[in-house]
């Protein structure tokens, strides 16, 4: 039979009828189907009508289901189980998930937040496998659409009604310098920029552009490096006197780790909004709901600047 037929038979009274066969008993289907009596008795006329069979007779005060309403019941068994598992509310288990996430990142949350969100994945759901991947601005609706990354970390951007889209916090921009540097114990004022070498780690091309405008009143600053790459700038900072620029929440963690000074931008920067996102088509989806708590939570501590 074609499925347009099979669309338009009502293929509820199928389970119907095998509450009529358990119970033997119009009266206990219809209180198990929360129907009345003689809406239970119409659908057994319907069902004798669409299967050509009496399917039942009476014996004393039950119903006695015919060879073929037998056979009927012992084959709906496996395919109404696979629907009851199918409709059933989906239970997502972290310690028993198999699956691979894809996440999309910027520079900063490859080195800021990757390292706060793997270990709180991990410790969850072992069996996980993950894909980091470069965040593409410019295609982000195509990556989480065609191409089926699951999440991606990046500044906010022009809404899309396909992607959804959630706040993670704020991220700025902070200059570090070494422990043994002539501002180490002052503050940063804005004609230090350009008396001092500059090295850019982990900012982005639009907030390396927010950057630039700040300082167009004081020309002149000179940028020796920038690189997607920490270790690259900490090498340099051993024979540079300079200022390394980094996002906020990158900038305290390596200060902790290299015993460096962070310090405060001497100029105002817009607000830098850090969202996460992801496509629609997987927004019910609970293994992806929980990904994304987990990546919340993970992230809190750097993106509300806990740890500045």
């Amino acid at each position: 039979m074609e499925l347009e037929e099979l669309y338009r038979r009502d293929l509820s009274l199928l389970i119907a009828l095998q509450v009529l066969i358990e119970e033997r008993s119009v009266t206990q289907a219809a209180k198990r189907l929360h129907l009345s009596q003689s809406a239970t008795s119409r659908i057994l006329s319907r069902l004798r009508t669409m299967l050509g069979d009496p399917l039942f007779t009476r014996v004393g005060p039950s119903l006695q289901p015919t060879d073929f309403a037998l056979s009927c019941q012992q084959r709906l068994q496996a395919p109404i189980a696979e629907l009851s598992h199918l409709l059933a509310p989906r239970e997502f288990t972290p310690s028993q998930c198999r699956q691979k996430f894809t996440i999309a990142v910027t520079d900063f949350a490859m080195q800021a937040l990757m390292p706060l969100i793997l270990p709180r994945l991990y410790s969850r759901a072992p069996e996980i496998q993950i894909e980091v991947t470069p965040v593409q601005h410019q295609e982000l609706q195509t990556q989480l659409g065609l191409k089926g990354v699951d999440v991606a970390m990046c500044r906010a951007i022009n809404n899309n009604t396909q992607l959804m889209q959630k706040e993670m916090g704020q991220v700025g921009v902070r200059p570090v310098v070494a422990p043994d540097h002539p501002l180490a114990n002052k503050q940063l004022q804005p004609e230090d920029f350009q008396r001092y070498p500059l090295a850019i780690v982990a900012i982005s091309d639009g907030v390396k552009a927010l950057l630039d405008e700040a300082m167009a009143p004081w020309p002149g600053g000179q940028v020796i490096l920038r690189t997607p790459s920490l270790d690259n700038a900490l090498t340099l900072m051993g024979f540079k006197q300079m200022i390394l620029i980094l996002p906020s929440g990158l900038a305290e963690q390596v200060a902790q780790q290299h015993e460096l000074r962070v310090k405060t931008l001497p100029f105002p920067l817009p607000r830098i909004d850090y969202h996460l996102f992801w496509h629609s088509r997987i927004d019910h989806d609970s293994a992806q709901q929980w990904l994304r708590e987990e990546i919340i939570a993970a992230t809190a501590p750097v993106l509300s600047g806990t740890l500045a």
